[in-house]
């Protein structure tokens, strides 16, 4: 990929994340004789991210052919159930032997307590080079890897091209121009953005490209490692955007209650004209077929627009997706990580061809066909100049707990923007 040096850095000073995994017990031995059975939780529920469930069964039954005796047992959970069961199951030392898990910030409770195990040796055997430079590397901490991305992501804006064409509008490339056309959908009766800020990381995303688009790319995570501070007039200056957005009614009514999926929903359905959200739901506008295609060619995407004349649009908020992590309890351990490094490896190639993922792993697009939106916004990765981590997998559990609690206040208007930052200065202070 071109810009190789430049993500490099960038995702090692950034790091990625957001989520982990949980399942039942770690017991390994099945009363079946000699059989030895992974227990795997992952993310991807049938009904939500078909093609991804679909290529996980794939993979699980392509690894039990080559290896008679070991079983993969299967746990689904939605994503924010998976959170949420993954802490209580590393609080009862039973995490299952293989699970998903994000970088930086989220992995780092994980470490400490010794429930990760490294996963380095596969780096340097199986999976030497095979990934994208800078992808691994969120996820290494005090120099040993404890966890393998499967994908590469940065949020862009979806926008539906049919509802744009209908209003005579075109994408926006200038903040101005995206307050235009918030306004002109309205007085339209169309419902500008979807939005489902009762997950409060999707509103980050817009809190985080307002930041840089208005203090420049470094403006956030310099408050966040201490070299600069949240009360900087840009941070407090996207707050206050924040919620003129909202007093212009840009996003759906009862955004602030409604969750991710609902709102995807909401734009998928033609009941919204805008969605941001990660370049992972690039499958529902490309490969999957159980979205009309009609409604998938009428799919287009914008960078956030500059603001006040500022800004690089092509500095992206983002980072390296969900990984896979092996359990340090686990009494399959060997198994374990065999099923790892054959998974990575088949993901690559089945997940773009089939679900129209961004892997972690290098890519030889050329030799595959590809849809065209996956190869634009590919190319947006390659001329990224900079890719901010998701804020919330910067900063330690605490801190993304008071951040994400601001996120949906100050959404919500029950904060103001300068209480907005000083909340999260005392959070930051406190550490």
């Amino acid at each position: 990929m071109k810009n190789k040096k430049a993500i490099t850095m960038l995702f090692t000073l950034l790091l990625s994340a957001l989520v982990i995994a949980g399942c039942s017990g770690t017991d390994g031995e099945k009363a079946s004789g000699d059989a030895k059975t992974i227990k795997f939780m992952h993310l991807w529920p049938e009904g939500s991210s078909k093609t991804h469930h679909t290529i996980v069964n794939e993979i699980i039954a392509d690894f039990e052919d080559e290896n008679p005796g070991v079983k993969v047992e299967l746990e689904v959970l939605s994503n924010e159930q998976y959170k949420d069961k993954l802490k209580v199951l590393s609080t009862s030392n039973e995490l299952p032997d293989v699970g998903m898990t994000w970088a930086a910030g989220f992995l780092q409770p994980y470490v400490d307590g010794k429930k990760f195990t490294p996963l380095d040796d596969l780096l340097e055997g199986d999976l030497k080079d095979k990934f994208v430079s800078g992808t691994t590397e969120a996820y290494a901490i005090d120099g040993k890897t404890y966890g393998l991305p499967l994908e590469l992501n940065i949020a862009i804006t979806f926008y539906n091209k049919a509802i744009f064409e209908e209003y005579g509008l075109e994408a926006p490339k200038t903040y101005e121009e995206l307050k235009n056309v918030i306004d002109t959908l309205n007085d339209s009766g169309v419902a500008p953005i979807a939005l489902g800020n009762k997950d409060r990381w999707t509103g980050s995303l817009w809190y985080m490209y307002l930041a840089d688009r208005i203090g420049g790319s470094d403006v956030l995570t310099s408050a966040i490692n201490r070299s600069g501070s949240f009360e900087d007039p840009a941070l407090v200056g996207a707050a206050k955007e924040v919620q003129n957005l909202v007093d212009m009614n840009a996003f759906v009514k009862g955004f602030n209650g409604l969750a991710d999926e609902e709102a995807k929903s909401m734009f998928m359905n033609g009941q919204a004209a805008m969605y941001l959200i990660g370049s992972w739901d690039l499958p529902n506008y490309t490969t999957n077929e159980d979205v009309p295609k009609e409604f998938r060619d009428s799919i287009g995407f914008f960078n956030f627009p500059t603001v006040d004349g500022s800004g690089d649009v092509n500095s992206h908020v983002g980072g390296p997706g969900v990984g896979l992590f092996v359990s340090e309890d686990s009494k399959v351990k060997e198994e374990a990580k065999k099923f790892v490094s054959f998974f990575v490896q088949q993901w690559g190639e089945k997940s773009v061809t089939k679900a129209g993922v961004i892997p972690a792993t290098k890519l030889d697009a050329d030799s595959l066909e590809l849809p065209q939106m996956y190869i634009d916004v590919l190319n947006e990765l390659n001329a990224a100049t900079n890719i901010t981590l998701f804020a919330d997998v910067q900063m330690s559990p605490e801190v993304a707990q008071v951040h994400l609690d601001m996120i949906q206040a100050i959404f919500g208007k029950e904060v103001t923007p300068e209480e907005f930052a000083k909340k999260h200065e005392e959070a930051l202070a406190a550490e």
